[in-house]
């Protein structure tokens, strides 16, 4: 991943991750998969921003984890969102909307 993207990523991936989390209890390795998917491969996670990240989330009761075995037969750590973090979401969410707004008004200014 370019330099530019990493930036981008730090500042949003708790969002991404919250929103990803919002679908269904998924392990860590399952978060990083459908965030890339669902970029179209523009955001690719790498372990060590990830396992940071959901352990952060989890440290501030955002995210609850639980051992269950994964389909591939193997133990895995499941993560789904707690009722503070759908509102933690709900909060980055809008946050998120006025800055890009922004960003878009600034952007859309003619020369």
């Amino acid at each position: 991943m370019g330099k530019e993207r990493a930036e981008l990523l730090k500042g949003t991936l708790d969002m991404l991750i919250l929103k990803i989390t919002a679908l269904g209890p998924i392990h860590g390795y399952g978060i990083a998969q459908r965030i890339q998917q669902i970029s179209r491969d523009f955001f690719q996670l790498q372990q060590g921003s990830l396992y940071p990240a959901l352990h952060r989330l989890e440290d501030r009761g955002w995210l609850k984890a639980e051992w269950k075995v994964t389909e591939t037969g193997r133990e895995g750590k499941f993560y789904a969102l707690t009722r503070k973090g759908r509102k933690q979401l709900q909060s980055e969410v809008e946050n998120w909307e006025k800055l890009t707004g922004a960003v878009a008004l600034i952007l859309q200014t003619a020369e």
